[in-house]
């Protein structure tokens, strides 16, 4: 495989981190992170001016329609700079499934106003005890005079609290047992109830309650969307790991230079070969996990349901692993220091435990992937 770039590509990674290294390095975030709303509105707008939250918006809708490699290089370089902005949940996530299940009006309408930093909107998806499985959902949908009545629980969704718009799944038991359709939901609906926290790696999360929420009937995005909506799934799942894999080179960089920098019993402690071996570990782990990115990201885009599937579940189990192995050995070389709030590896540390616990953790992949390859 090429893990070269092209010119594009090579000088979309460059402004990314060039920005993020200017404008949001590791002081400007620890302010940004005590902030109620936990993400920086001007370095969102920037974001914007920059282009980057018009890369899964069509062309036809005046964006970028980039690739899943183009969209890992930005991931990656946001997980590197522990972006708490909005990227992944609005940008990518909420901007694919509008693109893909949306009507025209809809996608002239939302579209624009999400590349421009005009609109923020989020994917509600996840419930508890939720297998992965679109079609275990409990939430519902129920037509209604006036279009449509939503009544049902969302966990970990991300961002919602600075959400001005909520796409919400639900099943549609009057059209059938599968049936799954994804409900636009502004902020200020009555009935949509939050319960704003912050994750363990200082994003911002809610959960979501809607008890007999009436919508308009044109607040559907499509019909049966069960489909498409895992693909969007899919997809925002392969960037984030590579949001994960940005957090990992990060990490091990860091422990790499801190090994050299702290000195005991008179030479650095990089000098030691017990180090250097759980070192060379975890340079292991991670150029797997650089390889896992690479494929998640290329077949993000897969039509194939079931092939793209298995390799997501793969990548994710992967990383996941490499995330454990890495951040552990990084904090327990760092020593007492790599727990406290004023060094950034415990930041990467507290993203990559997220991470495995986002979308999935890795049992539930390696189980997914188990069931897929049709195993006992």
């Amino acid at each position: 495989m090429d893990f070269s770039y092209s010119d594009e590509q090579q000088m979309l990674v460059d402004t990314t981190r060039r920005f993020i290294e200017q404008r949001c390095g590791f002081e400007a975030r620890q302010k940004i992170r005590r902030n109620p709303q936990g993400y920086s509105a001007s370095a969102w707008q920037e974001l914007a001016e920059l282009g980057l939250l018009a890369l899964n918006v069509p062309e036809a809708e005046g964006g970028m329609d980039a690739g899943g490699i183009e969209n890992m290089l930005v991931a990656q370089a946001m997980g590197a700079g522990l972006m708490l902005e909005p990227w992944l949940s609005s940008a990518v996530i909420a901007t694919r499934a509008i693109a893909t299940m949306g009507s025209a009006d809809q996608r002239a309408e939302w579209l624009p106003a999400l590349a421009s930093a005009g609109l923020i909107a989020v994917l509600a998806h996840e419930e508890a005890g939720e297998s992965g499985d679109p079609g275990a959902l409990t939430t519902t949908a129920v037509a209604a005079e006036s279009g449509w009545r939503i009544d049902g629980h969302k966990t970990m969704v991300y961002h919602a609290a600075i959400a001005d718009l909520i796409l919400v799944s639900a099943r549609v038991p009057a059209e059938s047992a599968t049936a799954i359709g994804l409900f636009a939901i502004p902020i200020s609906t009555p009935g949509l109830g939050l319960s704003p926290f912050a994750t363990v790696d200082s994003q911002r999360a809610a959960e979501l309650r809607l008890a007999g929420v009436q919508l308009p009937a044109h607040a559907r995005l499509g019909g049966d969307v069960r489909q498409p909506l895992q693909a969007t799934l899919d997809f925002g799942l392969a960037m984030l790991c590579a949001d994960a894999f940005g957090a990992l080179d990060r990490v091990l960089a860091a422990t790499i230079e801190y090994s050299r920098s702290r000195v005991q019993f008179g030479v650095p402690i990089g000098s030691f070969q017990a180090l250097q071996h759980r070192m060379a570990d975890m340079l292991i782990h991670l150029e797997q996990a650089r390889s896992m990115c690479f494929l998640a990201a290329t077949a993000a885009g897969d039509s194939d349901r079931e092939r793209r599937g298995k390799t997501l579940s793969a990548a994710k189990t992967l990383i996941g692993q490499a995330a454990r192995y890495i951040g552990q050995q990084a904090v327990q070389l760092h020593g007492g220091m790599g727990m406290t709030d004023e060094m950034p590896v415990s930041h990467h540390f507290r993203r990559l435990l997220a991470f495995e616990l986002r979308m999935g953790d890795s049992d539930q992949h390696l189980e997914r992937y188990r069931q897929q390859l049709g195993a006992p």
